[in-house]
């Protein structure tokens, strides 16, 4: 986990928001052409999605420019400064306008759907904590754009609030859940399908009661809730694991947005 605005404050936050004339922030170009804080935050972004996060550094990203860390250090001051911007650059590919013509239902179905993809695009957002935002321009402008959203449905402003920090946690850890699962084999060398043959017959040899100590869960198998669909190879059954984890963040979200439906109706009483 990655905890936000570790750097220094002034510099961290005129670099966010662009703002001139704060000392220790460099608005002119460079001793070296071609390099500027744009272009070390998009490198930075594409070496996080390339090789994650623990392999972000000030050296990666240099070596990538063909420079020097040191030459780096010009425009960004280190590597707590440069996560901060690399997070708010990326959530400007999220889009800001929503249709509200056939409700605000729809449009924020859209907007987590929308959500949904960018983190799994970019899975090193998401080891990047909420507990203390970023405070950048387009974290601002995503946060505007559910709470546009939501103003539609009318309800009290803490409500609001509420509804924008549970919406977020349930994007944000249905995606987790994918990006892990994509992990997962490259990190512990152990493929997916091997992983669980494996330990589900060590679960039948240490547990035989098992059916019987776990009444509900066992109902829930023999339900078929967790049989999978034939899919061959575990490369073959990526892409039928990441639809169940969609389709199970998708019953997620329409249960959610059922609850601010059913809040709604209370308050309009």
């Amino acid at each position: 986990m990655v905890y936000a605005g570790q750097g220094d404050a002034r510099r961290s936050m005129a670099l966010l928001w662009r703002a001139e004339g704060v000392p220790g922030v460099r608005s002119a170009p460079g001793p070296k052409p071609g390099l500027s804080v744009d272009l070390i935050v998009n490198t930075g972004i594409a070496v996080a999605d390339e090789q994650g996060m623990a392999a972000l550094s000030m050296r990666a990203v240099g070596e990538r420019l063909g420079r020097t860390a040191m030459a780096l250090y010009t425009y960004v001051p280190g590597k707590t400064e440069l996560v901060d911007l690399m997070y708010d650059r990326a959530l400007a590919q999220l889009p800001t306008g929503y249709s509200l013509d056939a409700g605000w239902r729809p449009a924020l179905t859209a907007w987590a759907h929308d959500n949904w993809t960018f983190y799994v695009r970019h899975p090193w957002v998401l080891q990047v904590s909420q507990a203390r935002p970023v405070l950048g321009p387009n974290e601002f402008r995503t946060l505007d754009t559910v709470l546009g959203i939501l103003a539609e449905t009318g309800l009290e402003a803490r409500l609001r609030r509420g509804i924008v920090t549970t919406l977020f946690d349930i994007v944000r850890g249905a995606a987790r859940t994918v990006a892990e699962a994509r992990l997962a084999p490259k990190e512990t060398g152990v493929p997916e399908d091997e992983w669980w043959l494996a330990r589900s017959a060590m679960l039948e040899e240490v547990a035989p009661d098992f059916a019987e100590r776990y009444p509900l869960v066992t109902r829930l198998e023999n339900e078929g809730a967790f049989t999978p669909e034939e899919c061959g190879p575990y490369d073959e059954c990526v892409p039928y694991l990441e639809n169940e984890s969609r389709r199970t963040f998708e019953t997620g979200l329409t249960l959610f947005l059922d609850g601010i439906e059913a809040a709604m109706r209370a308050a309009y009483k």
